[in-house]
């Protein structure tokens, strides 16, 4: 018993530990002088290291992170995980690859090639994809910043499908993404928008457990009555934040 205390006193004893070291990686991540102006612009509506952390980062992780974009996140994550874990990208990746990925401290990211196929098809409202097998099982953790909106039920099927697959048992898959009224019907203004009660339906039927959510983005004054893009909401917009993890 007296060992037992001991331990669990060792323990406790590292987690502030723990947590000020991945706080401080995060933030000289943020601080970064080759990060754009632009995104640092962001920091204060995107909180990353409060959402990052909300989604148990940890320097040592085998990190996935699907559809980049510009790399708003790409150039957090990777000198966090650069010198104890590993960031792969994929899904959508080829501007980071032409971009982002030929900078100096960036040349450790790996991009994982995909045949999705993302595509939207002549007068289709949203993007679609194949299904897909990205060739990889072993990631502690898959995350995916405001893209599930921009897919049809079949493709958001596949996006969720492929992040459970190149997951461990035990991995986590992270969700942010613009909220819509439950059950609202589809109009002009909501198209970037997605139901969360449905969100949370649709990846547990890819196979993950429901862990728990956050209110870093609840935004009050978002009526989710417009558009993304509109000026009263831009930069401003309700999110929803969720976590899963693969059984």
């Amino acid at each position: 018993m007296k060992v037992l205390l001991l331990v669990v006193a060792a323990l406790v004893a590292i987690s502030p530990a723990y947590a000020a070291d991945i706080d401080d990686k995060i933030a000289a991540a943020l601080s970064a002088e080759s990060r754009p102006e632009a995104h640092r612009s962001r920091d204060r509506n995107r909180k990353p290291l409060e959402t990052l952390k909300f989604f148990g980062l940890k320097d040592d992780m085998r990190v996935l992170e699907l559809i980049p974009g510009g790399g708003w996140y790409t150039r957090v994550l990777a000198p966090v995980l650069a010198e104890n874990g590993k960031l792969y990208v994929s899904l959508g990746a080829g501007r980071l690859k032409s971009g982002l990925l030929t900078e100096p401290g960036f040349d450790a990211v790996t991009v994982v090639d995909d045949d999705a196929n993302m595509r939207r098809e002549s007068g289709a409202r949203y993007y679609t994809m194949d299904a897909i097998d990205l060739d990889v099982d072993d990631m502690d953790m898959v995350l995916t910043f405001r893209n599930v909106h921009n897919f049809d039920a079949s493709g958001r099927a596949g996006m969720h499908a492929a992040a459970f697959a190149a997951l461990k048992s035990g991995g986590v898959y992270g969700v942010v993404d613009h909220s819509k009224r439950h059950m609202e019907p589809e109009t002009p203004e909501n198209r970037r928008r997605v139901d969360p009660v449905q969100a949370i339906k649709e990846i547990q039927a890819a196979g993950f457990e429901f862990v728990d959510y956050s209110t870093l983005h609840y935004r009050a004054d978002d009526e989710l009555e417009y558009e993304v893009g509109r000026k009263s909401v831009t930069g401003n917009t309700d999110r929803f934040t969720f976590l899963f993890r693969k059984p």
